[in-house]
C-alpha cells in the first residue's frame, strides 16, 4: 500500500518534495523544480507547500 509522507532523508525544507518524489516514484529534484516554477508563475504554490508540509506525517510517523 502506498502511503504520502514526508521524507527526512532526502529533505531539503521540510521533505515535502521528497516525500512526493518518492509517492510517485520520480526524483525529487524534478518535484522541486516544479514547485519553484509555481512559485513564481502562481502564488499560490507557496500556500500548498505549506499545507503539505502540516498535512503529511514524516516517514517516522507511520511506521508500523
Amino acid at each position: 500500500m502506498k502511503r504520502l509522507y514526508r521524507v527526512a532523508e532526502n529533505k531539503k525544507i521540510a521533505g515535502v518534495c521528497a516525500g512526493l518524489g518518492e509517492y510517485f516514484n520520480v526524483d525529487p529534484t524534478l518535484i522541486r523544480i516544479i514547485f519553484l516554477v509555481g512559485i513564481f508563475l502562481w502564488g499560490f504554490t507557496i500556500v500548498l507547500y505549506f499545507i503539505c508540509w502540516f498535512a503529511m506525517p514524516t516517514k517516522e510517523e507511520i511506521k508500523d
